[in-house]
């Protein structure tokens, strides 16, 4: 009988040791999935930060575009009148 209530006793010291092994498990998987989300929200916040640098610069090289249209188109009237 009393070889009985050890194996109860290990047995539930056993149980006690896995419940606390799963508490620490899910808090680190929590403070895991916490990281995470805080990366995410940067990554989100340069993304956008990145976006609206692209649309500036694509906006800058239409302009040179058109600049250098315009410089050739004075070089090329210049050429036909030195002719």
């Amino acid at each position: 009988m009393m070889e009985n209530k050890s194996v109860s006793i290990s047995f539930l010291v056993g149980i006690l040791f896995q419940t606390g092994a799963l508490v620490w498990y899910v808090s680190s998987l929590a403070s895991s999935i916490d990281l995470n989300s805080r990366d995410i929200n940067r990554h989100e916040i340069q993304i956008s930060n990145l976006s609206t640098i692209i649309q500036d610069q694509a906006v800058t090289l239409g302009r040179m575009d058109e600049n250098i249209k315009s410089i050739r188109e004075m070089m090329e009237a210049s050429r036909a009148k030195g002719d």
